[in-house]
């Protein structure tokens, strides 16, 4: 059965321009409504759009070595990419988003198809649809653009896997991507959009690229309806780092599944940038929280809640020996409290509930020392005192180890003293009071 659906605030037209594709003017071109709902044309704009719900997410970055190898720096050429994403909210239609943020020139999508997943590389007999772009194959996306495909139809349920499949015909060049996906991407040579089998895609790699997001809607009234969306919105903890690939460990997966164990599902969706700062943009680590916290959080489909835990790589990196951000600057609590506000600010203007979280224990990891310790603590009591938030989650209490709360407890521990394990991502889950969100 398809999960009911749910719609959302129909969002920003998207400035259209036809050449032989569709081209996106704009650098920030927002999703636009589907033109084939009202059976207009590509360049009439459409009087009535579907309602649309976001149901996965990722954020974008710039190309980079990142943290294992991967595709971004090289880009494509003559290829098919394909990646695997599942979704936590489920509808009879469904759209895909695309971002070209960080790209130097256009970006020439050739073709693309969603379907359902089988294992892999392989997709579902019968299920695989061509996606259109204001009613054409093929579209060009400008450099720093995004926009969203027309809606497929193809029935989603909530927490099913969806394979979206991208023809790269000509030269990209160095690709806007998400550095780390725990899920296995997939690539071959020529035009394999709409192969249902695996042996094309003779090469993986743990990143996503292009892909920003996948919406669903499920009655097409074009009426909004609550905006029931949780984001999570932080660093590599929020990312999922030390969770197993292609499982869907996650925090954001544990919690989407235990909101909906409890009758209560909403889609949960994860903007989480491994080495993210508040204070600070990194080629590495994304730009910083305020930078991106409107395109990653507060403007996708039906955001209604956003769960902010960052800050541990703002007093951390001071401390590490390791190269990949320096010279890294020493930050007070003050300093990383003042970013949180204005992160608090930017919600509730765009009418969206903030929910702050405590800082996890980073005792006996490369991030720890007296000085991140201290600032760590002050921050965690301003988070739990001051009510700045309209609510907050106490990371801190639920993962410390009995035995020396300054330490992720050994049970919950990935191994590097900092990031949690699948059970610690658990864990995190059910720190959450569920009526908070």
């Amino acid at each position: 059965m398809i999960s009911r659906a749910r719609k959302t605030l129909v969002a920003t037209a998207t400035a259209l321009a036809l050449t032989g594709g569709l081209a996106v003017t704009g650098a920030q071109a927002s999703p636009g409504p589907d033109r084939h709902e009202t059976g207009q044309g590509a360049g009439q704009g459409a009087r009535q759009g579907t309602a649309w719900t976001a149901a996965w997410a990722a954020s974008p970055q710039r190309p980079s070595t990142g943290f294992t190898a991967n595709w971004s720096e090289a880009g494509f050429d003559k290829q098919t990419l394909r990646q695997v994403v599942r979704v936590t909210e489920g509808g009879d239609r469904a759209r895909i988003r695309l971002s070209n943020a960080y790209g130097t020139s256009p970006l020439r999508i050739a073709g693309a198809t969603v379907a359902r997943t089988a294992k892999g590389a392989s997709v579902e007999p019968g299920s695989v649809r061509r996606l259109t772009f204001g009613g054409k194959r093929s579209v060009s996306i400008p450099a720093g653009g995004q926009l969203s495909s027309d809606k497929a139809d193809l029935g989603l349920d909530a927490f099913e896997s969806v394979t979206v499949t991208l023809h790269l015909a000509e030269t990209t060049g160095p690709a806007t991507f998400h550095s780390q996906s725990f899920a296995t991407s997939y690539r071959a040579d020529g035009d394999h959009t709409t192969d249902t089998g695996a042996r094309a895609f003779g090469e993986s790699t743990e990143s996503w690229y292009y892909l920003s997001g996948v919406d669903v809607s499920g009655g097409g009234t074009g009426k909004p309806a609550d905006r029931d969306g949780v984001v999570l919105f932080g660093d590599s903890i929020t990312d999922g780092f030390g969770s197993s690939t292609d499982l869907n460990r996650r925090w954001s997966d544990a919690l989407a599944e235990r909101l909906a164990k409890a009758g209560k599902q909403r889609p949960v969706l994860n903007a989480g940038i491994g080495g993210n700062l508040v204070l600070n943009d990194s080629a590495w680590y994304g730009e910083k929280s305020a930078h991106r916290f409107s395109r990653d959080a507060l403007d996708l489909p039906g955001t209604g809640t956003v769960v902010v835990l960052e800050g541990l790589n703002d007093i951390g990196f001071s401390e590490t020996d390791k190269p990949t951000y320096k010279p890294a600057p020493v930050v007070s609590a003050r300093e990383l409290i003042n970013g949180h506000k204005k992160l608090i600010r930017e919600a509730r203007a765009k009418g969206v509930r903030v929910v702050g979280a405590t800082l996890l224990p980073l005792g006996g990891s490369d991030h720890y020392g007296p000085r991140a310790a201290a600032v760590s603590d002050a921050f965690n009591e301003w988070v739990r005192t001051s009510g700045a938030y309209d609510a907050y989650v106490d990371f801190d209490k639920a993962l410390a180890d009995p035995a020396d709360p300054e330490r992720i407890a050994p049970a919950y521990d990935s191994g590097d003293h900092l990031h949690p394990n699948d059970a610690g991502y658990q864990a995190m889950a059910r720190a959450v009071d569920l009526e908070t969100l």
